[in-house]
């Protein structure tokens, strides 16, 4: 499959994203159980915002490519126990520098000059996944590619990581719970960054600075009770 990607154009990236981005309020529209002609339904704030997001995490999807194309990042796509052992190695180590960072942007002036306007949206709607300020999406685009260069990665775990990193996303700016109450605490369930535990960081913005999991709220002490 790495063979075929060599020529790819500029434009593919571009669409890549904004189907991401429809992706994400159709599947988000559903679960609100909401008509199908509200999947637009946001205000033109909203709508400015999301797509300045698009083009940047277009560039940087772009940026990914070109540092693969001059072997700076180095992907294989061999079928084995690597394709789930790289998915879980990206999940959780992005988990932590996306704590990490986001825990630093909370404590410092980059509150006000970054993160602000993400966390105007108390009660977040999916649109809100992609309403950031542009140098926060390059902040967290540049954190992804940076992880990725020292490493041989495989290329289905890493289509595996991007996928959830999508899921828990719209999940985690959905507005409701989709999971009941005592699914959430299975014990592998009870570890992870529900709808729950990203909302009410949006409603108390000293707690659940995590992304995927609650692992490091936990350890840290950052987790609303």
């Amino acid at each position: 499959m790495i063979k075929y990607l060599n020529n790819i154009p500029w434009f593919f990236f571009l669409t890549e994203n904004v189907l991401i981005v429809l992706g994400v309020l159709a599947w988000g529209n559903y679960l609100l159980h909401r008509p199908a002609r509200r999947m637009f339904d946001y205000t033109r704030y909203q709508w400015r915002i999301c797509i300045v997001t698009t083009l940047l995490n277009t560039l940087v999807t772009f940026a990914g490519y070109w540092l693969w194309k001059h072997a700076y990042i180095r992907i294989h796509e061999t079928l084995s126990w690597r394709v789930l052992t790289d998915a879980l190695v990206l999940f959780l180590v992005m988990d932590l520098l996306m704590y990490v960072f986001h825990y630093l942007i909370h404590q410092t002036f980059l509150y006000r000059l970054l993160h602000r306007l993400h966390h105007e949206a108390i009660d977040p709607v999916p649109i809100d996944l992609f309403v950031l300020h542009p140098l926060e999406t390059l902040s967290f685009g540049t954190l992804w590619l940076l992880v990725l260069l020292p490493f041989n990665m495989n290329l289905y775990g890493i289509l595996i990581y991007l996928i959830i990193n999508v899921v828990f996303g719209m999940t985690g700016h959905l507005g409701i719970e989709p999971l009941p109450e005592n699914m959430r605490r299975w014990p592998v369930l009870k570890y992870l960054g529900t709808s729950t535990f990203h909302h009410d960081h949006h409603r108390q913005e000293h707690y659940n600075y995590g992304f995927y999991t609650s692992i490091w709220d936990r350890l840290f002490g950052t987790l609303k009770r």
